[in-house]
């Protein structure tokens, strides 16, 4: 649904031990890159169809984009050690592999339960190809030119795979099911597994690198904890015994993962980055404001197809205007970050991300047609561009040199927990929103006794979206239809200006208070 930059940029290591990058690896990183950032993306495509066919209730549609993001938050960067470690053809190999099991598991899922562990897998697999991708052909450079050229490929077909998911979603949900977005993606995992085990070149850089298993294990448990808190909120209750209990677990996870990672030796995160002021507001910028544009996504991909119920392809042709203006703009991206300050031009980008988000939460519920959202969606592309290729130069710019690689590989793990958050946090937003306004619309309605308490019992059952679908299917319901559309309208609606607000106050973070090194910017890591 996403994009994602030079991920764990630290462990790609000059150091490595290995020949010089051949054509065979350099095509098994790149077939791995773009195949994970399809896996990523691809989803977010038929919300409508999992809506229709598979009739998940509450947040139970969150939770599909986020079985995928989660893995990949969580454990991108112990992945990239693995790979430091063991080897990262093993990774490369192993991770593509596990990645088309959990799209087998997915496409032939009976239930949104197996549809979940599916998604869980091929995440999996994707957080050990994102980096790894990455270190095996930073690995065989020789040069710093070599590598910014290796980077500059590798950043391509990422944007490239972000360009392709919604077209292989759309094309194939349209015209065959659901389930053939998912085969589709099985073979090209399958593909991949295949090159990087015939052709691909083994490195690994092992010195001076070690696993840190507390903090790996403390921090997965907080952000789960801290998701479900925020995805079962609306559904459950925010003052129920479990949502209660997770935040709960969630502190107490996150506290013991600083104290461990504050007597390591190799820790996962580097906490004393944080105590550079201007480091820690970049990484806020870049949590909140990847939040801001994947919560737009999300909010966009619920808006077309669970609500309005318009074909997967007319929300693929919204995902080519949100990811595909980065590939189309790249050589762009990279002349501005080489002559205007990167926070300069991260403020612009979050700028542009509000904006469209302000004027998204303008247009009607009852708007279904497509023209309406080509500007607003355009301003978010564009500015997601502008933003995702900038964020870690900023970063980068405002610590010492020597801290650049560790501030790349930190700012990469806190933008991916943001990319993590805005499905969750929008879905809770805006299913509250939804399940406040039609309980009060219908409580004030004319409607007979009998059809509001029919309305009642499928809103206690499933919740606002499942009212909306049974009440376009059913004639009995359909009076309660124009009440449900209109409420997560709304509902969506506040998330969209939730999104613009955090971006606007990313923006106005970025031009305040970030103050770096004035000397030339480094590489970007484009998107």
């Amino acid at each position: 649904m996403s994009t994602k930059t030079e991920a764990s940029a630290s462990t790609a290591r000059t150091t490595a031990s290995g020949p010089n990058l051949s054509k065979g690896t350099l095509i098994a990183g790149l077939m791995a890159v773009c195949l994970a950032q399809i896996g990523l993306a691809i989803p977010a495509t038929l919300n409508g169809l999992f809506q229709s066919d598979l009739h998940p209730v509450g947040s139970q549609l969150t939770w599909i984009s986020d079985a995928f993001l989660l893995p990949v938050a969580v454990l991108e960067l112990t992945f990239g050690l693995l790979g430091d470690l063991f080897g990262r053809k093993r990774l490369l190999v192993g991770g593509a592999a596990l990645l088309a099991v959990g799209e087998l598991t997915s496409t032939t899922s009976s239930g949104i339960h197996q549809l979940w562990a599916g998604q869980a897998l091929a995440g999996l697999g994707a957080a050990a190809l994102f980096p790894t991708s990455l270190a095996i052909l930073a690995a065989g450079t020789t040069s710093p030119a070599q590598r910014a050229r290796v980077i500059a490929l590798w950043a391509a077909l990422l944007s490239t795979g972000g360009f392709l998911a919604p077209l292989l979603g759309g094309i194939t949900a349209t015209y065959g099911s659901w389930r053939w977005s998912f085969i589709v993606v099985t073979a090209l995992a399958v593909a991949s597994a295949a090159v990087s085990a015939l052709f691909a070149v083994n490195s690994r850089s092992p010195e001076g690198r070690s696993l840190d298993p507390a903090g790996q294990v403390t921090i997965g448990l907080g952000l789960f904890a801290l998701l479900y808190a925020i995805i079962q909120g609306p559904t459950d209750g925010w003052a129920s015994t479990q949502v209660v209990t997770a935040f709960v677990v969630a502190a107490l996870s996150l506290a013991l993962f600083v104290a461990a990672e504050l007597r390591v030796t190799s820790p996962l995160l580097r906490l004393e980055l944080f105590r550079n002021r201007s480091f820690a507001v970049a990484s806020i910028v870049a949590v909140v404001g990847m939040f801001a544009f994947l919560g737009t996504a999300y909010a966009v991909s619920i808006r077309l197809g669970p609500v309005q119920d318009q074909p997967p392809m007319r929300t693929g042709m919204a995902f080519l205007l949100l990811n595909g203006i980065a590939l189309a703009i790249l050589p762009l991206t990279e002349r501005l970050l080489k002559s205007v300050a990167p926070r300069l031009l991260l403020a612009s980008g979050l700028l542009l991300i509000a904006t469209g988000d302000y004027w998204a939460a303008t247009l009607p519920i009852t708007d279904r047609a497509f023209t309406s959202l080509i500007v607003p969606l355009g301003l978010v592309g564009l500015g997601f561009a502008v933003t995702v290729s900038s964020i870690t130069a900023t970063a980068v710019n405002t610590v010492p040199i020597k801290l650049a690689g560790m501030a790349s590989a930190t700012t990469n793990l806190l933008r991916d927990f943001g990319f993590t958050l805005g499905p969750a946090v929008i879905g809770a937003v805006a299913l509250s929103q939804a399940t406040s306004g039609f309980h009060s619309s219908l409580h004030s309605s004319a409607l007979p006794d009998a059809l509001k308490g029919a309305g009642s019992a499928v809103m206690e059952e499933g919740g606002p979206l499942a009212v909306n679908g049974a009440s376009a299917a059913s004639p009995k319901l359909a009076e309660l239809h124009p009440l449900a559309l209109d409420a997560l309208g709304h509902g969506y609606a506040t998330g969209f200006v939730v999104c613009g607000s955090a971006a606007l106050v990313s923006a106005l973070l970025a031009l305040i208070a970030l103050r770096g090194r004035s000397a030339t910017p480094t590489a970007p890591e484009t998107p």
